[in-house]
């Protein structure tokens, strides 16, 4: 028994230690880039903040569980933003977007972004996430499907069980000590419309993280859009059940005997699911040559 705890404890650190590895580094090491507007579309009974970027067809960016455009997409953006219209979303509870008591889901998460679309007035467009944001964009494909061009999805799944056992019981030992005095509680403090809302923030965070969610086999089959994805060979994810996600989207068959499918699969070797975000030239590669 001591043993399993211990276990369980290691575990613990581990995953806080990466997210707050993944703040630190990413924030360190981002270019600076200026938005060409920025602001809050009102949705769904909040208001979400979102910074738009260059000029070209629209792509929007989804961000990781705790993190904001700087901290998830500062290395990407200027990049991206040559040949494209970026925008980039900060969801509910999370940087510039307030906290609201509304219960934290994928459905209404997913309709945010739909609701902002519709303030910029954008018909469709390509949309990549990581992380919580990449099941976001799953159920934004299957919410919206008409307001989807192409979707990425970056180290994410659309069910509990495609991260491996170990990842779900981290999500679940999860406690709001555990991110006081944290680089992620410093970049909150730097843009929260009300920073007194950190605690509450992180309690509906870790609700959210330890309940299970399915989105259906049956739906992720019926995207028409191509998707991307792309994962860390040790990010996490359960490689078993993303075979058989690619799979459900066309993937997986002998290409020299027949067409090449429309959706892509890249697994980047010696990543996590901290150090995948961190490749940038490798992400950013896969990514001008998918959407183009």
């Amino acid at each position: 028994m001591k043993r399993v705890l211990k276990g369980s404890n290691i575990l613990r650190s581990a995953s806080i230690i990466a997210v707050l590895l993944f703040t630190t580094v990413l924030r360190s090491k981002g270019q600076q880039s200026k938005p060409a507007e920025s602001g809050y579309a009102p949705v769904n009974g909040i208001k979400v903040y979102y910074e738009v970027y260059g000029t070209g067809k629209p792509v929007i960016l989804l961000h990781g569980a705790f993190m904001t455009i700087e901290g998830n997409w500062s290395q990407l953006i200027p990049e991206l933003s040559k040949t494209r219209k970026v925008i980039a979303i900060e969801m509910q509870g999370h940087g510039h977007t307030q906290f609201s008591e509304r219960k934290l889901s994928h459905a209404a998460m997913a309709s945010d972004v739909e609701g902002v679309m519709d303030h910029l007035k954008i018909d469709s467009a390509d949309v990549v996430g990581y992380s919580m944001g990449g099941s976001i964009a799953y159920k934004f494909a299957i919410q919206s499907p008409k307001r989807l061009k192409k979707l990425v999805i970056i180290s994410s799944t659309y069910k509990s069980n495609g991260w491996l056992p170990e990842v779900t019981a981290a999500f679940k030992s999860w406690k709001p000590e555990f991110f006081t005095n944290t680089p992620m509680k410093t970049a909150y403090d730097a843009v929260a419309p009300d920073k007194t809302k950190w605690t509450k923030f992180i309690e509906q965070m870790i609700v959210f993280a330890a309940e299970p969610f399915d989105f259906g086999d049956d739906n992720i089959a019926k995207i028409t859009a191509p998707v991307l994805i792309i994962a860390g060979d040790n990010d996490g994810l359960d490689k078993v059940e993303l075979a058989k996600t690619y799979k459900l989207l066309g993937g997986g068959v002998i290409a020299d005997m027949g067409p090449m499918p429309k959706s892509h699969l890249a697994i980047v070797p010696a990543q996590g699911h901290v150090s995948l975000m961190m490749q940038t030239n490798t992400i950013l590669g896969y990514l001008n040559g998918f959407l183009k």
